[in-house]
């Protein structure tokens, strides 16, 4: 399978994977978008030599893994090139920070901590927002961000690019298949008709717009979409879903949880 054939394959799967019949995908989707966003900025918002505390941060994915019954090899398979992107971010610390921190016996560099503590983040954001997506369809989100009142014209944007991001990988297969029929020979596109591949790919997705445009205006688009998330209502347990996670939050932002749990387990 070529590379464009397999980014449509794996769109595919993470469509089907958010519309299964799974308790994690019935929540509510604005609570699992407002859980995802405080996540996100509670873990951001360690300091940078605060390993011990975000680590225990780690529950959310843990738990939202084990209750949506997500394969966390898969997800490591998918984000294989984000993930290596992320960590590189903090590649830099031990170089420019020599500090000397005693952990215990053992004195490293003030360096390697904050560089695990910026992949650490990192990784965490990524993990929360690929179990958002992968309990949530695009229509949902999409809904949740109404319910939010972001503006109408970005929220149509999201859910048009993501929606007819298939139909332009599509195109884009069909054209790189085309030009390899014609050049059997070469290894993938020759840079001197990079440009009139791109122009050509831009004009068939100007006439494609133009077709999509003319078949929502038959239909009686008025510039508002009826979101398939929309006939859920938020229910007492989705309030104590959103409830419960946001105390842990606050519970593991204020508190050394795994420091307490190592002095009890070590009796020290």
């Amino acid at each position: 399978m070529s590379r464009m054939g397999n980014a449509i394959y794996e769109i595919n799967a993470m469509e089907t994977l958010a519309a299964r019949d799974q308790w994690m995908n019935h929540i509510h989707p604005l609570v699992k978008f407002i859980l995802t966003v405080s996540y996100i900025a509670v873990v951001v918002s360690f300091p940078k030599y605060d390993l011990s505390r975000l680590l225990a941060m780690a529950v959310y994915p843990i738990a939202g893994f084990l209750l949506a019954e997500l394969s966390f090899g898969k997800c490591l398979r998918r984000l294989r090139v984000v993930l290596p992107l992320v960590c590189v971010v903090g590649l830099a610390n031990p170089f420019f920070d020599r500090t000397a921190v005693w952990i215990g016996n053992v004195c490293v560099r003030a360096g390697v901590i904050s560089m695990l503590t910026l992949m650490l983040k990192g990784i965490f954001a990524v993990l929360a927002s690929y179990l958002l997506v992968a309990t949530t369809t695009l229509e949902q989100i999409c809904y949740a961000l109404q319910l939010l009142h972001l503006p109408r014209i970005i929220v149509t944007q999201i859910l048009l690019t993501g929606r007819y991001l298939t139909l332009l990988l599509a195109e884009v297969n069909r054209t790189t298949q085309a030009y390899a029929l014609r050049a059997p020979n070469q290894k993938g596109v020759h840079y001197k008709v990079w440009g009139s591949l791109t122009g050509q790919l831009l004009l068939r997705s100007i006439d494609r717009a133009n077709e999509l445009y003319e078949s929502m205006t038959l239909r009686g688009y008025t510039g508002d979409f009826g979101y398939l998330g929309a006939h859920m209502h938020m229910r007492s347990q989705d309030l104590v879903y959103l409830v419960i996670w946001c105390a842990v939050f606050a519970v593991v932002r204020r508190v050394p949880v795994i420091l307490w749990v190592g002095r009890f387990i070590t009796g020290v």
